[in-house]
């Protein structure tokens, strides 16, 4: 590892005693897709190493799909015989290796928009049941004195309050389970900072609307109907 490598000679397979004289070094690159580990990779010239196949990456500046015939062409006038059966672009290539990751992804988001739908109803039922429970307190606040706005922020306060200690234990609870999520994500960390705070910021505004009809409905109780309400 601390040695330069060019010029040293490698044998990697045991039962021959060809040696490979290194002649180039290359950077990391991802074989078998994006969302794997590098992994040690020796390129190998065909005459030394023949395989059953061989891979030709061509680049171009028009549409891929379009040369086709011209790089088929090119193939069969050095050998008639070669097999040119398969051609795919590179995106194709890149799209297909994300296939399963990508479903399992859209699976979650619509699992996770679901269970978004089903806390804000959850929210507004709550909420909605505490306005009634406490009609007669607020009929009481305001006979006294209280105004529709200070009504409004005491139910809507409460209802962020509650959402607030329920946002703070899903954090601690999904720092918990990143480990899990890991293997699903792509150069980006499952606690990442922005995240976390954009979905925490999209779970107290679904809250806030959640909150704000029952709030609302708390300001228009009349007070004399509030107080004889049982």
């Amino acid at each position: 590892p601390d040695g330069d490598p060019i010029g040293q000679r490698i044998r990697f397979d045991p039962e021959s005693d060809l040696a490979l004289e290194v002649i180039g070094v290359v950077g990391s690159v991802k074989m078998f897709g994006v969302g794997r580990d590098f992994s040690p990779t020796l390129y190998i010239p065909y005459l030394q190493r023949p395989r059953f196949s061989l891979n030709l990456f061509v680049r171009t500046s028009v549409p891929p799909m379009q040369m086709a015939e011209a790089i088929k062409a090119q193939l069969w006038s050095v050998d008639r015989e070669l097999p040119a059966d398969y051609l795919a672009t590179a995106e194709s290539l890149i799209s297909r290796s994300q296939a399963r990751p990508r479903f399992t992804m859209l699976l979650m988001s619509v699992f996770a928009a679901l269970a978004l739908l089903l806390a804000m109803v959850g929210i507004y039922g709550v909420i909605a049941y505490t306005v009634v429970q406490r009609t007669q307190e607020i009929g009481v606040r305001m006979a006294l004195g209280a105004d529709r706005r200070q009504v409004f922020r005491l139910i809507l306060g409460r209802g962020m309050i509650l959402t607030g200690i329920g946002v703070a234990i899903g954090l601690t609870a999904a720092l918990g389970l990143t480990r899990f999520l890991s293997s699903l994500l792509f150069e980006v960390s499952a606690t990442d900072p922005s995240v976390l705070a954009g979905v925490s910021l999209l779970l107290l505004a679904t809250a806030l609307i959640a909150c704000y009809l029952p709030a609302r409905r708390a300001t228009r109780v009349d007070p004399m109907v509030a107080l004889r309400y049982e």
